[in-house]
């Protein structure tokens, strides 16, 4: 009698002790994926502007129903719970988290929002010619021309590159900016790898 009473007792403190690490291990593992599935900024840059088809993680401080991934509309508006329509385009990240906040403070006590640009679609150049994929690329905060070519995989073996240009679209005006490749990557002229704007069209003949 003794032995099996005491025979129970371990097996009901083994499985106590095998249900205790179970449930660690699912922690860790829901730990895990929450981590896995949090928002990655697309830019750090505090000063980014928003535009249309940028997408923007919403998150709402233990406020799970009203935190959500969306995607700036052409209008430059986001759809949000409570808030219906707000304008996100022609703000930074920042600036749209204050908005946001202070639109829920009459629904929620001491809302806590932050807003992360997950995805760049506004902001984009384009590179054209003979280039390893040819096509439209995100605006990263900086690029210049050397990196836009390398985010196109380089050259064919077709390219002139002493003859690439960019051609810049200013005050109603469309602008061609020489570009010689052989020239900057030897050290001459690197005035001629100039920070991107949106819309710029890199041409590799």
């Amino acid at each position: 009698m003794i032995k099996h009473a005491v025979l129970g007792t371990m097996l009901a403190l083994f499985g106590l002790a095998m249900g205790a690490s179970a449930q660690n291990n699912a922690n860790k593992a829901q730990d895990a994926g929450n981590t896995q599935h949090s928002a990655v900024p697309a830019t750090t840059d505090p000063g980014y502007i928003i535009g249309p088809q940028d997408v923007l993680a919403v998150d709402v401080w233990k406020e799970p129903e009203l935190t959500r991934t969306v995607p700036v509309r052409p209008d430059g508006k986001i759809s949000l719970p409570l808030l219906n329509d707000v304008q996100a385009g022609g703000m930074t990240p920042m600036q749209l988290a204050t908005e946001i906040t202070d639109g829920l403070k009459k629904f929620v006590t001491d809302p806590q929002v932050t807003v992360i640009v997950t995805a760049i679609n506004s902001q984009r150049i384009y590179v054209l010619g003979e280039v390893a994929r040819p096509g439209a690329y995100p605006l990263l905060p900086g690029m210049n021309v050397l990196q836009a070519l390398s985010s196109a995989g380089g050259f064919t073996m077709f390219a002139n590159t002493k003859k690439v240009y960019v051609l810049r679209q200013e005050a109603g005006k469309q602008h061609k900016l020489s570009f010689n490749y052989k020239d900057v990557i030897n050290g001459k002229d690197t005035e001629q790898n100039i920070p991107l704007k949106a819309g710029d069209q890199i041409v590799v003949p």
